[in-house]
């Protein structure tokens, strides 16, 4: 009929479902960054709730355990993090408030150039002024309401609850939810879908908590070095750099820029000091600390991560940047596995 055969009208079906399938990936976007940071942060307490679970006799329930260290985790935040809140929205005001002034006391008069540039000094300030001026307007209201982002996640108070409690369910119930899932398999591929499960699993336990350590490496390096030299702001910048850890390949380099931006239009002397400092450190981290925490699990090209960093960007923004590297890692094992098996069977 209307000369269309059976097989044709499978594959465009198969098409429309794919199609339809990635439409609404899409759509529920905000959803799965959700339950994606969930998991993440279940990853991050798995050891310490199996810790502590081991020191209890094998009768008391899993639950028990979640709940110590829940609380645990809830006075930590209290005594530690929102201390560090409250005094880095006291520096992001500060700069907020002085950032105008800064820029129109012209303080790139006195950053050093080549001789050849000299002459050009007029026209770059005034271009830059022109243009941090611009950003710092739009950026003041941003920087007085970090401290409100900061408590607030992902953006709204839902996303804060939800979090932990949908972690709370992962550590409870993970491995009931695993073993569904591959129970729904046919037997034939039961061991396979396992195979992919404790991979998966395994990568991203190791590539969340070595993102965290490198973060906190950072945040401790940064706010001690940058004091010690008596950088203004020291806490904001080395928590902004800390942060933009988490964004592959370009964050680390955007936050030691923002660092040195923020340096020269607040007129701060030593900026080749903090050049030298970050050439030390990223050789440090790169060289020593990240192979330390950060074994042969997530085995991509520098090219392949800056694409996904690019396209995740385009699709989901920050959420996707983060997200695009263990995607793709999660994917390249998934087509390890199922190539053994094909040569294996």
């Amino acid at each position: 009929m209307l000369g269309i055969d059976r097989r044709t009208l499978q594959i465009a079906w198969t098409l429309f479902l794919f199609a339809l399938v990635l439409l609404i990936l899409y759509r529920i976007g905000y959803t799965l960054i959700l339950f994606a940071v969930a998991l993440i942060f279940a990853h991050l307490l798995a050891p310490v709730v199996n810790f502590v679970e081991r020191l209890f006799p094998p009768r008391v329930p899993r639950l028990w355990s979640l709940l110590i260290v829940y609380v645990a985790v809830l006075a930590v935040l209290t005594a530690i993090a929102l201390p560090l809140v409250q005094r880095v929205s006291a520096e992001a005001a500060s700069l907020a408030q002085r950032l105008p002034g800064i820029v129109e006391s012209d303080p790139w008069s006195h950053v050093p150039m080549p001789r050849w540039m000299e002459p050009l000094r007029p026209d770059i300030n005034g271009f830059l002024q022109q243009e941090i001026g611009n950003f710092g307007r739009s950026l003041g209201g941003m920087l007085t309401q970090l401290g409100t982002r900061l408590v607030t996640g992902i953006g709204s108070a839902l996303g804060v609850v939800m979090i932990p409690v949908l972690s709370f369910f992962f550590l409870k119930d993970g491995a009931l939810m695993r073993d569904a899932i591959v129970d729904s398999f046919d037997p034939r591929r039961r061991e396979l879908v396992n195979h992919i499960f404790s991979d998966i699993h395994l990568l991203l336990a190791q590539y969340i908590r070595a993102l965290v350590l490198l973060a906190l490496a950072t945040f401790t390096f940064y706010s001690i070095f940058l004091g010690l030299i008596g950088m203004p702001f020291p806490l904001l910048l080395a928590g902004t750099a800390a942060a933009l850890e988490f964004i592959p390949a370009i964050g680390p380099l955007a936050g030691a820029l923002i660092i040195v931006i923020v340096g020269a239009v607040s007129g701060f002397p030593h900026l080749i000091v903090l050049v030298v400092f970050f050439l030390l450190y990223r050789i440090f981290q790169d060289y020593i600390l990240n192979p330390y925490v950060m074994s042969a699990g997530v085995e991509i090209h520098p090219l392949l991560v800056l694409f996904g960093v690019l396209a995740g960007d385009r699709l989901l923004g920050i959420p996707g940047m983060f997200f695009s590297v263990p995607a793709m890692a999660a994917l390249r094992l998934i087509l390890l596995r199922l190539r053994r098996r094909a040569r294996l069977s």
